[in-house]
């Protein structure tokens, strides 16, 4: 391996929690570079389903380090419940999780003025899950985002804070007539978590080239896929990161030449949620029996699929833009059922 990134080549979904998972076991380090808890991995361990929406699926191998890159966006609340469950579940996370200390905080009201422009009629719907992660990352570029890091320092956060919910309140109340929750309430909220998630910062950039350095095996966990990355793909139906297998140079600070491999993960047919452009989509009982047979459910929103044909177009697309020099095609037991 020494560095492998594993992505997937349609519109999210295609099955690469089960991918990640097997290569889990030959890696050292398992690392997420992009997104955040809008994304779901499936994962069965000991018998039982779980979902992880930022956590590294290889969490579950004993002895693997697991990472959480500054191009992922985290929102404490669902990190700290996540964390939870695999307590709960046995899973030991001391020494074996590290967060950037560079990655931006989803905060309660990046998730408001989600769902607000997706319910408005002035704005186009996107099909975005509604948890801020499209606001948190604008806040991320226009350089006002708050940082893990911040943690360290409550007086500096809370002075943060105040200077970016004035001006969100503002634009919140001329948009949509109605004020935010205080800001007194979201700084406790925000530091609610504030000593579950300072445990486990770290500098994950240097930790990372410190591992490469000793020849370690790295795995980088995509999230969603190629066609939904904010560059290249169905612009403006599009998540709000890099999704190919470029974001992993700049959601963990690895050096381009040091990837040696691009695992791209595919369905035999194809899917997607929410709105935007499906060339092969299929509005028949055809798409009905493969959302069914399937299980074409979101598992992080629960909402069907649309279902389609395979498209050889969109897959030579991915393996030309991300540089795919194996693949993993999953499902194609369904079409068994044909």
């Amino acid at each position: 391996m020494p560095v492998a990134v594993v992505v997937g080549m349609q519109w999210g979904d295609e099955g690469k929690g089960k991918i990640i998972d097997l290569l889990s076991e030959e890696a050292d380090v398992i690392a997420r570079y992009a997104g955040g808890h809008n994304a779901g991995h499936t994962i069965v361990f000991d018998g039982n389903q779980h979902i992880l929406h930022l956590i590294p699926s290889g969490i579950f191998h004993p002895g693997k380090l697991c990472i959480i890159g500054n191009g992922v966006v985290i929102d404490p609340a669902a990190l700290a419940h996540e964390m939870d469950l695999l307590k709960k579940a046995g899973i030991n996370l001391d020494e074996r999780l590290v967060i950037s200390d560079r990655a931006n905080i989803i905060l309660p009201y990046h998730g408001t003025f989600d769902k607000g422009r997706e319910n408005s009629n002035n704005f186009e719907k996107i099909g975005t899950t509604g948890r801020g992660i499209g606001p948190s990352y604008a806040d991320k570029i226009a350089r006002s985002g708050i940082r893990v890091c911040d943690y360290r320092n409550e007086s500096y956060l809370r002075k943060k804070l105040e200077s970016n919910y004035q001006e969100k309140n503002s634009i919140f109340k001329d948009l949509y007539g109605k004020e935010l929750p205080s800001c007194e309430s979201m700084f406790e909220d925000l530091m609610g978590y504030q000593e579950t998630i300072l445990k486990y910062i770290g500098d994950t950039h240097v930790l990372l080239r410190n591992e490469i350095e000793q020849k370690k095996k790295v795995l980088c966990e995509g999230a969603q896929g190629t066609m939904l990355d904010v560059d290249h793909g169905t612009y403006p139906f599009v998540t709000s990161s890099n999704s190919t297998s470029g974001g992993a140079s700049t959601g963990l600070g690895i050096p381009p030449t040091q990837i040696s491999r691009v695992v791209g993960v595919i369905k035999a047919y194809t899917t997607r949620v929410g709105e935007g452009p499906f060339p092969t989509e299929l509005h028949d009982e055809d798409g009905e029996k493969l959302r069914k047979e399937g299980h074409e459910f979101g598992s992080t929103t629960g909402r069907p699929r649309r279902c389609g044909w395979f498209d050889a177009v969109v897959a030579r697309y991915a393996i030309r833009l991300n540089g795919i020099d194996s693949m993993a095609i999953t499902k194609l037991d369904v079409l068994d059922r044909f």
